[in-house]
C-alpha cells in the first residue's frame, strides 16, 4: 500500500458518491482497501450515514495522519463551501461550489505530495453547468488545473479491468462525426500517451497495443470504407517506427474474446461504443475509468451519479473500490512521480 493516502473527492453530494464512500470504508478490511481521505462536507456525509443506519466514525485530520486514522475512522478534509443542503436524488446547482472545491483540494494535495493519487466520485456536468462551470467535463477540468505555461496536458481516458483495458480514440461524439474527426495524428498521439502510461503507471516495460479498425472487418481491403487503410494503418506504422508495439488494424468484432485479449495490454478503439460495450459487458461492476496523460494518477468509478437510487443504500461500491485499489497499485508502480 502507498505510504500516503488517496485523495477521494465527494462528487455530486446528491448522487451516490457519499454512500459509496461510506460503504467502501465499512468494507475496507474484507476488500483490503488502501487508506483514503474524503474531501467534502462532514455534516452531509454524517447525515447520509445516519439516514442509512450505518455507523461510520468521521475524523477530521491532516493528510499525514490519515493512514494511521483509517483503520478506526474515515479521515475527512472538511470543505469551507459545504453541501449540507443537498438532498439525495435531487441535484442542485447550489452544491456545485462544494463539488468543484473538493476536486481542487484533491489536486492540490496530490501535487503537493500529500496524497498518492486522486480518486474522483461521480459528478453531474449538467448541475455544474447550471452554476456556470465552463469546462466540457471532469477530465478537462483536471487538465486545466495542471496547465503549465498556459498549455494543458492532453488527457486520455482508459477503461480498465483485470480482464480488459480499452481506450476510445474519439469519445463523446455523434457516430456520424467520427470519420471526420479521426486522423492519423490523433491515433498516434493517443497511442503514445497510452504506451507511456502503461510503462510509468502499470510497470509494463513494453506495452502491446491492439488497434481496431473503424469499419466492419477493418474495411475489408477497402470494400467497406477507406479509413482503415488511409488513416488507421499509417498510424500503426508510425507508432511501430517509434518503437511502440502497435498491431492492427483488427476487426473490432474479433478483438475482445478471451484468446484475443491475451495478446495485448490495451486496445485502442476508434469510437465510444466500440470501446465501452466490450468492457461494460465483461466488467460492468468492476470497471475503472483511468485518466492517462495527467501529471498525477487519477482514477474514477466507471458509472455516474445514479440520482434515481441515491440515498437508498443499494448502490454497489464495487467500481469505487476497484478505482481505489487501482490508484494505489499505480502509485506503487510510479512512486517517484505519482504526485508530481
Amino acid at each position: 500500500m502507498p505510504a500516503k493516502p488517496l485523495a477521494l473527492t465527494q462528487g455530486d453530494p446528491a448522487g451516490i458518491g457519499p454512500e459509496l464512500t461510506l460503504r467502501a470504508w465499512l468494507e475496507r478490511r474484507e476488500r483490503a482497501l488502501p487508506a483514503f481521505t474524503w474531501i467534502g462536507d462532514t455534516d452531509h456525509l454524517s447525515a447520509i450515514a445516519g439516514s442509512l443506519g450505518w455507523t461510520v466514525p468521521l475524523r477530521t485530520c491532516g493528510w499525514n495522519e490519515a493512514c494511521a486514522v483509517f483503520a478506526d475512522a474515515l479521515p475527512v478534509i472538511p470543505l469551507e463551501a459545504g453541501s449540507g443542503t443537498a438532498i439525495p436524488g435531487e441535484p442542485d446547482p447550489a452544491t456545485a461550489a462544494g463539488t468543484i472545491k473538493s476536486i481542487d483540494r484533491a489536486v492540490e494535495a496530490v501535487r503537493s505530495r500529500l496524497a498518492a493519487a486522486v480518486v474522483t466520485n461521480p459528478i453531474a456536468k449538467s448541475v455544474l453547468y447550471g452554476a456556470g462551470f465552463k469546462h466540457p467535463g471532469h477530465t478537462e477540468y483536471l487538465a486545466h488545473l495542471t496547465a503549465q505555461g498556459g498549455v494543458e496536458p492532453r488527457p486520455v481516458m482508459m477503461l480498465w479491468s483485470e480482464e480488459l483495458a480499452v481506450v476510445p480514440v474519439t469519445i463523446h461524439e455523434p457516430l456520424r462525426r467520427v470519420p471526420d474527426l479521426l486522423t492519423t495524428e490523433l491515433i498516434v498521439e493517443t497511442g503514445r500517451i497510452v504506451a507511456a502510461g502503461l510503462r510509468s503507471r502499470f510497470g509494463i516495460a513494453q506495452p502491446r497495443l491492439a488497434i481496431s479498425g473503424l469499419n466492419p472487418h477493418a474495411g475489408e481491403n477497402g470494400t467497406m470504407g477507406h479509413e482503415d487503410a488511409a488513416i488507421v494503418a499509417p498510424a500503426i506504422a508510425q507508432m511501430q517506427a517509434e518503437g511502440i508495439d502497435a498491431r492492427g488494424p483488427y476487426p473490432a468484432d474479433t478483438m475482445f474474446h478471451a484468446r484475443a485479449r491475451a495478446g495485448y495490454d490495451a486496445a485502442l478503439a476508434m469510437y465510444h461504443d466500440q470501446a465501452l460495450i466490450p468492457i461494460k459487458t465483461i466488467a460492468f461492476d468492476e470497471g475503472v475509468n483511468v485518466t492517462l496523460g495527467l501529471p498525477f494518477i487519477r482514477t474514477s468509478p466507471d458509472h455516474g451519479t445514479a440520482f434515481d437510487i441515491a440515498g437508498q443504500g443499494i448502490a454497489r461500491p464495487d467500481s469505487l473500490c476497484a478505482a481505489l485499489k487501482l490508484a494505489a497499485r499505480m502509485a506503487e508502480h510510479a512512486p517517484a512521480d505519482a504526485a508530481a
